[in-house]
């Protein structure tokens, strides 16, 4: 989703882009990973791929850990060959969630799951780029892939209702066309270090399933009552302060973000 509209974005803007497939190139093979970076020549390299099956990453963490962790790696040392900007996006699943205030860029990452656990490595591993710039987000939705609105209108398409949402997780929706400007916006302002993006405002899953389908009955239930493999942090809300002071801007509306996704999907 991410890397869709972010290569949309920068083609709107008449800017050289190369946006390879995971067919075109695999990030956890150092040769294929240098020869694509040297042909390329890039000023910036911005990393989108990843391992995002949060639940599978628990019994396939080696898997999730090789792409989202080792293979950044590999990125940093290209990008320092070229002379690239690395741009590692990560997540607000790398926090413990035990906060109720927003999380700082500062705070302590303490993941409590195999992909947050796989993600805190490619952050640590982004920083051996010279030039390196570290964009974590959460909660995204975008029409070029698998996501939290779709499943949600789909069961209300189905007229499976009531659904059942839990109501005890809080975190703030990110329209993916929103994080491709903020991140096209953090490089063109030379942001580097860390920055959290993410649409404004924060919610919980049941609000954001409400705003989806307003038009069924959506019951709101406890974490504990919907078990999940993996265990989410129940509040992942990430302070955007730095990202406005940089950019000057504040963030875009998850709620404008999902209008026009509902547009574009009728």
């Amino acid at each position: 989703m991410a890397g869709t509209d972010l290569r949309d974005a920068l083609a709107l803007r008449d800017e050289p882009v190369v946006a390879l497939t995971k067919d075109d190139l695999d990030i956890t093979d150092s040769r294929c990973v240098n020869a694509c970076v040297a042909d390329a020549r890039p000023d910036a390299i911005v990393n989108c791929a990843a391992y995002t099956k949060v639940d599978l990453a628990e019994s396939e963490e080696s898997a999730a850990s090789a792409i989202n962790g080792s293979a950044v790696e590999l990125l940093a040392q290209a990008a320092n060959e070229a002379g690239a900007l690395l741009v590692q996006l990560s997540t607000d699943f790398v926090f413990a969630g035990s906060k109720r205030t927003p999380y700082e860029i500062d705070d302590e990452p303490r993941p409590l799951s195999a992909y947050g656990r796989s993600k805190r490595p490619g952050e640590i591993a982004a920083t051996h780029a010279e030039k390196h710039l570290i964009v974590r987000t959460s909660w995204l939705f975008g029409t070029h892939g698998p996501n939290f609105v779709e499943a949600i209108r789909r069961q209300a398409a189905l007229g499976n209702v009531p659904l059942r949402v839990v109501n005890d997780q809080r975190g703030r929706p990110t329209y993916t066309p929103h994080l491709a400007e903020a991140v096209i916006r953090l490089v063109a302002n030379d942001a580097r270090g860390v920055v959290h993006y993410a649409d404004a405002d924060e919610c919980t899953w049941y609000d954001f399933a409400c705003a989806i389908a307003p038009e069924v009955k959506i019951v709101p239930v406890s974490t504990d009552e919907f078990p999940r493999p993996a265990t989410r942090p129940a509040y992942s809300v990430l302070s955007t302060g730095r990202y406005e002071r940089l950019t000057g801007m504040a963030p875009a509306s998850w709620r404008d973000g999902l209008r026009e996704y509902v547009r574009q999907k009728s």
